[in-house]
């Protein structure tokens, strides 16, 4: 990318977007165009082809997507699966029609089979059954790696598809309903100590293990990636390290400093056992991650003191 190239950002609003427009701008990016959903509707065919005729971006990160945890995942897996597919669909095929010279496709790590071997492998990519609690999410997003492949092989386009492991950071969800587990156990924990509760309910039996990736460190990958990586298939992006529910509840009450219990609900789902993406591939190309999981979430737990915690209530 050159710095005065035209490069559009879906999804800009969001944590993963918001972080990659501060990320351009860092690096000096001049020509970012933005769109929010009630400017641009992704999922409206006839908006994507009139607002790519207009704008004809040169770059393409597509960070916009209906996301959310396990409760908004099993309570709309509808809308999960349908705007997802219409938002990429949509996309792609613009880019393609207005001949973008690259676009990035981002997804996420529940694209990998629910049993899968750990660290995962890009080359593990549909060899078992998804997790349920997110499988329309992860049909979404598998049908847009193929998109992307499908219009490499078929039409010559330079679209790229790359999977980043769990991230949290500025501008996260910290609604209950549909919220990532990082960003609800901050709030949890911070209602408890305020109210002061003597216990912190956490769903499950804290044994799965995830990997979480700070927004900035993600953004700094896909500029990097965007500028040097243009093979089909998927890339994956993480850290290359993992902690237990569990373990994770006790690092995030010590950062609120909360003095009070954990308990466990074995009765509540678990989801994936574990999700440890394999960054090798990335690795080899000299890229890593620079933020540490408790600097990360003192970041987070600073941001939600200073900003939304009054509106949260």
């Amino acid at each position: 990318m050159d710095k005065t190239d035209k490069i559009f950002v879906a999804g800009h609003k969001g944590m993963v977007g918001s972080a990659i427009v501060r990320k351009l701008q860092v690096y000096g990016y001049t020509t970012i165009v933005c769109r929010s959903s009630k400017e641009l509707d992704l999922r409206n065919q006839q908006q994507v082809l009139d607002f790519f005729a207009d704008e004809k971006p040169d770059y393409v990160f597509l960070a916009a997507a209906k996301v959310g945890g396990i409760i908004a995942n099993s309570t709309y897996p509808a809308a999960f699966l349908y705007d997802n597919l219409m938002i990429q669909s949509n996309v792609l095929h613009a880019a393609y029609l207005h001949q973008v010279k690259k676009l990035m496709l981002l997804g996420s790590s529940c694209i990998y089979p629910k049993f899968c071997p750990q660290p995962m492998k890009e080359e593990h990519l549909l060899t078992g059954v998804l997790e349920p609690t997110n499988e329309p999410y992860a049909i979404a997003k598998i049908a847009g790696i193929k998109l992307c492949d499908s219009y490499r092989s078929h039409y010559g386009c330079n679209f790229i598809s790359v999977m980043p492991t769990s991230i949290y950071g500025p501008n996260d969800n910290y609604d209950l309903q549909n919220s990532h587990v990082l960003p609800s156990l901050l709030r949890k924990f911070m209602a408890a100590r305020d109210k002061k509760e003597s216990s912190v309910v956490i769903w499950g039996s804290g044994t799965p293990k995830r990997e979480f990736m700070h927004a900035d460190d993600l953004a700094d990958a896909l500029v990097f990636l965007m500028q040097t990586y243009n093979e089909p298939g998927v890339i994956n992006i993480g850290i290359g390290d993992d902690i237990s529910i569990f373990d994770l509840a006790k690092l995030v009450k010590k950062v609120v400093g909360y003095e009070g219990d954990i308990i466990l609900d074995p009765s509540k789902p678990d989801g994936t056992p574990r999700k440890l993406m394999d960054i090798t591939k990335l690795g080899s190309m000299g890229w890593k991650a620079k933020i540490s999981l408790e600097e990360g979430i003192r970041l987070s737990y600073e941001e939600v003191k200073e900003k939304q915690w009054a509106e949260m209530g």
